[in-house]
């Protein structure tokens, strides 16, 4: 395993980190949960992501279950704050409220005294941002936070925030967590140069299309039954990858990658890697099997002749916008 610096920040994370997204604490079973977190610290991967909202704290549960007696310095823990965790009408969002309810609450269900990394999962249009980043700087002040980063910030809110906390004296933002992926590059467009010019590193989520870029999905065939694809509440996620031509483009991806040596999965991590500006692909994972496969992605460069005939095979497909959800 290989690590990278958090943006600017001093942390190091490993390239390949696991998530708990539509996984843990609900549709994966929890010895199998246990079993992938195992082999994932065996090879490894030091940062676990997860949010208050996955599985309404669920996820967060298991996680911190999970980990219990890895010793703390050995891993970096993350989660997110912003969507609903309740009806009522301060039970959401990134208000100064919100931020250390939940906060508090994230620490008791991952068991743990402080949050390596806490995360705004999506901008929060009704509350000030002082407000919020105040909010975030007076958890860093308590230990509660050491790090403070968002999820799905568009390149101009990056900027804002930024120039914000410079001016109050406040700690940064360290990261961004976006979708990035073979079929998903809007972030291309500025996301990442200013993620670099400001030295916010990248989290990519999903950097294999919601399990399509493992090959898994056939065209003209039904999803597998125990997939992603076959079960309509998460598939919604990801109706866009599974178009016919997005498919057909998938398999032309397969001998690139055996005549590297490489899975299809392996070749799709490798390639959102290859960006500095990345500081670690988080992987979802319902096998420990799938945790090995994936972070042997880990220190592979694709050669350039590679990512040109990569980019032929995917040229006739439309890729996928930012995240809405």
């Amino acid at each position: 395993m290989r690590y990278r610096r958090l943006g600017e920040a001093g942390v190091r994370v490993s390239e390949v980190s696991l998530g708990s997204w539509l996984t843990y604490g609900g549709s994966v079973a929890d010895d199998q949960a246990y079993a992938c977190i195992r082999a994932a610290l065996d090879l490894g991967v030091n940062l676990f992501d997860t949010a208050n909202a996955y599985r309404r704290g669920a996820a967060e549960r298991l996680v911190g279950a999970a980990l219990a007696d890895v010793p703390r310095d050995e891993y970096v823990l993350a989660t997110k704050v912003f969507f609903p965790m309740g009806d009522g009408p301060n039970a959401r969002g990134l208000s100064r409220k919100h931020l250390f309810e939940q906060c508090h609450a994230s620490l008791r269900r991952l068991g743990t005294d402080y949050l390596d990394l806490y995360q705004c999962h999506r901008p929060d249009p009704e509350t000030p941002l002082q407000e919020t980043l105040r909010a975030l700087d007076d958890l860093v002040g308590q230990g509660k936070v050491l790090y403070v980063g968002v999820s799905e910030w568009s390149s101009e809110q990056l900027e804002e925030a930024r120039h914000l906390q410079a001016a109050l004296g406040l700690h940064p933002i360290v990261s961004n967590q976006p979708q990035y992926s073979l079929l998903a590059r809007s972030i291309e467009e500025d996301v990442l140069p200013a993620g670099r010019r400001l030295g916010i590193g990248q989290l990519i989520w999903s950097p294999l299309a919601q399990g399509v870029l493992s090959g898994k999905y056939i065209p003209g065939a039904p999803p597998p039954p125990d997939s992603r694809g076959a079960h309509p509440e998460d598939s919604a996620f990801m109706r866009s990858f599974l178009r016919e031509e997005t498919l057909h483009a998938v398999g032309r991806l397969r001998p690139i990658a055996a005549e590297l040596g490489l899975s299809l999965p392996q070749l799709a991590i490798a390639w959102t890697l290859r960006d500095p500006g990345v500081s670690s692909a988080i992987i979802g994972a319902s096998r420990a099997e799938q945790v090995r496969e994936d972070v042997a992605a880990s220190g592979v460069t694709l050669p350039s002749e590679a990512l040109e005939r990569i980019d032929a095979a995917l040229a006739p497909v439309p890729v996928a916008g930012a995240a809405t959800y």
